[in-house]
């Protein structure tokens, strides 16, 4: 049969034939874990080739709602002629077959699939950020705490080689007492999507819609604020910001600019910033401290030592004063290997799978970050001051 041929079956699409029971019900014995893949958009899409291209992890079933882009995910699979595709993602749940659910879906329906997930007993790989609001937060945390499986969110940073190295220099004290962090993520483009009927507007573009997503600081600002959490080691504290539909005037919710700083422990600031007007630097972060700068894009670092104050006393402008000369330590490349971040976060995804351990991106940072961009979201929108609330988050 054909591999786009679609054959209905109550509650889901079956693409191919039909898994023989022995074979699947064999597989983990060489440790291979079977993952099924909801949600096969673009970043779903991107999932399952790297997945194809990771040993030890075989994907054998994908879910969309759309049948086009269920057709997309299915045709991806390399490795296994025999897998499933299902238009009910609570059928996919039912293949005993399936050891771990990777959940790409629109924000707003993370934490019921990652709920189902875990009483259908299946680890979990749930796709930053982990959920949208404060009680959708609170049902993952509930659920993993009674739960035995593994759960990651995709807060692939930690995962990254690189990130993690970087983290290790700053707590060694590479750049000292952290002052500030400042990070952007820039883009020109209106961050919409093709779409090739209007019905499937808000499916597709889910990102600019408030029911689904909290836009460009969830999608896109929320790993770097996960980021902050890790090295500072601590949540903030309040946090202020402005965002507004500046730009695109085109039928969005969602903001096409944000500005935020969050006030952390000890006085530590953090700036995030996006932008889908102007892409001058793209990606960047910089963790500026008493002793040197980090300066961080996607795949590289670089370091820049802090240099020598001398000041010099004389007349300025008829009024005695001083002027200060300032050298600054010239920047060097940190010398780290890196390989793509998401990839790695899926192969630590199956190797907590197979020995029994907790990631480092687990549902206790991915509830931090979720938070904090709620909290972000809320100080945009009711132009306040909003501060961390302790009886509203417990871990």
């Amino acid at each position: 049969m054909n591999r786009k041929d679609f054959i209905i079956n109550s509650g889901g699409i079956v693409l191919g034939s039909m898994v023989a029971p022995n074979l699947m019900a064999n597989v983990n014995l060489n440790n291979t874990v079977n993952l099924g893949v909801v949600g096969t958009g673009g970043r779903g899409q991107g999932i399952i080739k790297l997945l194809d291209n990771i040993s030890g992890c075989e994907v054998i079933a994908v879910c969309d709602t759309l049948a086009f882009r269920l057709e997309e995910g299915f045709d991806l699979i390399k490795s296994n002629k025999n897998a499933k595709a299902y238009k009910d993602y609570r059928k996919l749940l039912d293949d005993k077959n399936i050891d771990g659910v990777i959940i790409t879906t629109p924000l707003n329906t993370h934490d019921i699939i990652a709920v189902d997930s875990l009483d259908a007993d299946k680890h979990v790989y749930c796709e930053k950020t982990m959920a949208k609001g404060t009680d959708a937060t609170a049902r993952v945390v509930a659920k993993c705490k009674l739960s035995k499986k593994v759960f990651q969110t995709g807060h692939q940073y930690h995962s990254s080689r690189m990130y993690t190295q970087i983290v290790d220099m700053i707590w060694e004290g590479k750049v000292g007492k952290i002052a500030s962090i400042e990070a952007q993520w820039n883009r020109n483009g209106n961050w919409r999507r093709a779409v090739p009927n209007p019905s499937f507007e808000r499916q597709i573009n889910w990102r600019m819609y408030r029911e689904y997503s909290y836009g460009l600081v969830a999608e896109l600002s929320s790993h770097q604020i996960d980021f902050a959490n890790w090295i500072l080691k601590a949540t903030p504290e309040k946090v202020v910001g402005m965002g507004g539909i500046d730009y695109w005037k085109d039928g969005r919710e969602t903001y096409d600019n944000t500005k935020l700083i969050y006030e952390y422990p000890e006085g530590v600031k953090a700036t995030y910033t996006c932008l889908t007007s102007n892409a001058k630097d793209d990606y960047k972060i910089m963790v500026m401290g008493d002793k040197g700068t980090l300066t961080i894009s996607y795949d590289t670092a670089w370091f820049f030592p802090e240099g020598e104050y001398k000041p010099e006393y004389g007349e300025v402008d008829g009024v005695s004063g001083a002027t200060t000369n300032w050298s600054q330590g010239k920047g060097t490349l940190i010398d780290i290997k890196h390989i793509d971040p998401t990839k790695q976060a899926l192969t630590d995804f199956r190797d907590s799978i197979i020995n029994n351990q907790t990631p480092l991106s687990g549902v206790t940072t991915g509830a931090k970050a979720a938070y904090a961009v709620e909290m972000g979201i809320q100080a945009m929108d009711s132009e306040k001051t909003i501060h961390w609330d302790k009886t509203n988050f417990i871990l």
